[in-house]
């Protein structure tokens, strides 16, 4: 089967996408799989499928690298509010998008006929930790010590439609998250698995993350991590609600608003590379 593609980037957090209005398919999670790999696929953070929505504009459906169905990825939301735009699938600048945690809302900024940049309405924040899901029967799981293969640990859970673990560290760049990236992304208190920021407060409107997550291993950057991460600087007393972060991640920055009513706002670049066509027997 040849399937029609398009690799886009939001910062660096890297994805396939291919149009399910016109290609379908079969197994998603195998192709994925298959056009992940660096060496012998296209190479991409996962699959985006771009499909028809009974409930919004458009409905995007996720899966990591190793297959497995994400619920929500705000690096490719923004991506698709290109893709759809570029491609004339719509002409509004303000769309919305289905995702398995719920209809976002997203603004185009369109300069030459081109999206440049995406503002996403990523919904509440999820502080209470049945729902992010974390085992605890504490009413917000905020600066807690946990230990991970033996080390202690101060984490932060937040849910941005997808389970995130936030951690503050005096500097990043030297962890090796290759090594303590999977324990904490399968650590017991996580029933779902965990994305998991590490990150270093700069000044209160701006800070450093590098992420590692589920199902994807260390990316250059995560959108939902990014927001989830100035969630948990405000509720740490680090940040200030109501006011712009910029979040410094390995592929670029990202603008993120915690918002009085407790909604989150995500503004950043997204980016087309190629597009063409891959062989792949189902």
């Amino acid at each position: 089967m040849l399937i029609p593609f398009s690799k886009m980037h939001g910062i660096g957090n890297d994805y396939v996408y291919v149009n399910g209005f016109q290609t379908h398919i079969p197994d998603p999670a195998k192709f994925s799989v298959f056009i992940s790999d660096r060496h012998f696929g296209i190479g991409s953070d996962g699959l985006i499928l771009i499909l028809p929505s009974e409930t919004a504009d458009f409905k995007m459906r996720m899966y990591n690298a190793d297959g497995s169905e994400g619920a929500m990825c705000g690096n490719a939301t923004r991506c698709i509010g290109k893709y759809v735009y570029d491609n004339r699938m719509t002409d509004k600048t303000s769309i919305t998008l289905e995702t398995r945690s719920g209809i976002k809302y997203l603004d185009l900024t369109v300069r030459d006929g081109k999206v440049t940049d995406v503002t996403v309405d990523m919904g509440k924040a999820i502080l209470e930790p049945a729902k992010i899901p974390v085992k605890s029967d504490l009413s917000r799981f905020v600066d807690q010590e946990i230990l991970v293969d033996g080390q202690p640990w101060r984490v932060t859970a937040v849910s941005m439609g997808n389970p995130h673990a936030v951690t503050f560290c005096k500097e990043v760049d030297s962890l090796e998250l290759e090594k303590i990236g999977p324990a904490f992304e399968h650590h017991p208190l996580f029933p779902d698995r965990v994305n998991t920021e590490f990150v270093r407060v700069i000044n209160p409107t701006e800070i450093q993350m590098r992420v590692w997550e589920r199902g994807s291993g260390e990316t250059f950057a995560c959108g939902t991590g990014a927001c989830a991460s100035v969630v948990a600087s405000v509720e740490n007393g680090l940040c200030r609600r109501g006011e712009r972060v910029t979040v410094h991640l390995r592929g670029g920055d990202l603008g993120i608003t915690y918002r009085m009513d407790g909604t989150v706002l995500m503004q950043g670049p997204a980016t087309h590379v190629f597009d063409g066509e891959i062989e792949f027997d189902f």
